[in-house]
């Protein structure tokens, strides 16, 4: 099981998510926010095919498609965030943190 947790930054929302694989390339998907916007993409993301996801362009995945009409920002960390967790549960990815440091 892999296990990420996103800070999504100026919001202050933050999201943890677990991702299990199944037998045959499944991954099922868990997640508690306190974004209220991603909650309402919970239904469409609840199994993935991790091959599905992880190699296809962004905007065909289900991660993209079930996330786009309820974040309100295009740059939120929480689509990074499924894909490193689905990725790492499969086994296509190893476990390592990943970090956006913004300056201005």
């Amino acid at each position: 099981m892999a296990k990420v947790k996103v800070d999504a930054g100026i919001c202050g929302f933050s999201t943890e998510i677990t991702a299990e694989q199944s037998e045959g390339g499944a991954v099922a998907i868990g997640f508690q926010s306190t974004c209220p916007h991603v909650v309402k993409a919970r239904p469409e993301l609840l199994v993935v095919d991790a091959y599905s996801e992880i190699f296809r362009k962004p905007h065909e995945t289900r991660v993209y498609q079930a996330l786009s009409p309820h974040l309100p920002h295009v740059a939120c960390p929480l689509y990074s965030g499924f894909f490193k967790a689905i990725e790492v549960a499969a086994g296509l990815a190893l476990p390592k943190d990943a970090h956006i440091l913004v300056e201005k």
